[in-house]
């Protein structure tokens, strides 16, 4: 088990900030931030759209977010410059995003659970039903996971380690989140890449706690009962038992199994499933933790060797069970997709993706995964 340590800041508008480490503190906590921020930034509103049954986030403020080439933000404070980290030296950082999507206002308030919910499942709001134009304050959390002070590196070049510190760090945020009350479900993600439209190199990630359980997992939790209740027995189980046995297994050990999905949308999409059933990352034994920062290194691994000299693009993400109703079936997976289609070349999301959600796959599922599975 690596060891592990928090300490506990904040920043010049009052946002929080927490160092993660596998040494006894350091005191990075008592650094601290000697810029002039102004008052802190709020999120804006959540819309209801009554056609797709679905919240939309409204944050004008994020436009102002840093944009590539600046002085980076994620990188240490030194002397004069002055960064959203004021210690000199850090292994993981989380701290409050300056330009949320949810949260984030002076004035947030939690004390009374989440507020989204209602009849037609746990994204309509509880309004009349006439009504066209809802919105609410956008409740909810917005944080950044920096992996690394080491402007240079990426999630790839990073020693299991470090990895498995970066699985404590989140779980104890998603433990964290769900303890506010106010929280459906938490998402912690990367995005890597200028394709991706990543607008800093600095290796970091990001985590949503969003008031509401999002469309998609909506979808998932809705199939897994289904799938209980005509056949009783769990989805995700039946999932993996078919998928060791295809030739579309990326990498494997003894408690985790990564694969490429029979009907995978993406050109390059990979599902890491732990062999065991665990709601969240709270969950997740010391072993898993252990066992998983490995295997994912050699996915990472592996995307960036898929085409020599071009390192993969891609989104990953840990898919969490929400809060309250549903949460039996859910179950936690991390899913890592990328555009990249060949050499040079991306998928575009265009009209039948983005307008009607018809996906076409590129390559072939069994095709992209035979380039990963021998690309090292």
């Amino acid at each position: 088990m690596t060891a592990f340590h928090m300490e506990s800041g904040s920043l010049a508008d009052g946002r929080q900030i927490l160092y993660y480490s596998t040494e006894p503190e350091a005191g990075r906590a008592g650094y601290a931030d000697k810029r002039d921020l102004g008052d802190r930034m709020s999120a804006g509103e959540i819309r209801y759209d009554v056609l797709r049954d679905e919240w939309v986030a409204v944050s004008a403020g994020r436009s102002g977010r840093p944009q590539l080439p600046v002085a980076c933000p994620l990188c240490p404070s030194h002397g004069d410059e002055l960064t959203e980290i004021p210690a000199p030296d850090y292994e993981v950082a989380v701290f409050e995003n300056r330009f949320p999507s949810f949260g984030g206002g002076a004035g947030e308030t939690h004390e009374h659970g989440p507020s989204l919910g209602g009849t037609r499942g746990s994204l309509a709001p509880e309004v009349d039903g006439a009504a066209m134009e809802v919105a609410v304050p956008a409740s909810g959390r917005c944080e950044v996971v920096v992996f690394s002070d080491d402007h240079d590196s990426s999630l790839v070049d990073l020693d299991p380690e470090r990895i498995a510190l970066v699985i404590r760090a989140q779980a104890q945020r998603t433990a964290d989140l769900y303890a506010r009350g106010d929280i459906a479900q938490v998402f912690c993600f990367e995005n890597r890449g200028v394709e991706i439209g990543v607008t800093l190199h600095h290796p970091h990630g990001q985590i949503y706690g969003y008031p509401y359980v999002t469309p998609q997992s909506q979808k998932y939790l809705s199939a897994a009962k289904r799938h209980k209740q005509t056949t009783g027995r769990d989805l995700f189980d039946d999932i993996i038992a078919a998928e060791s046995r295809s030739e579309r297994v990326i990498a494997e050990n003894e408690h985790w199994i990564a694969f490429t999905p029979f009907a995978a949308r993406w050109p390059f999409e990979v599902q890491v499933y732990p062999k065991a059933r665990f709601a969240d990352l709270t969950e997740l034994p010391e072993a898993y933790i252990d066992s998983f920062a490995p295997l994912y290194l050699d996915l990472l691994k592996r995307c960036d060797a898929a085409y020599p000299g071009e390192p993969m693009p891609y989104m990953s993400g840990w898919h969490q069970a929400p809060v309250g109703e549903l949460r039996e079936f859910g179950r936690l997976r991390l899913e890592l997709v990328s555009i990249r289609r060949g050499p040079g070349r991306v998928k575009f999301l265009a009209s039948s993706e983005s307008v009607m959600g018809g996906w076409v796959h590129d390559l072939g599922p069994e095709t992209s995964a035979s380039i990963l599975k021998g690309a090292l």
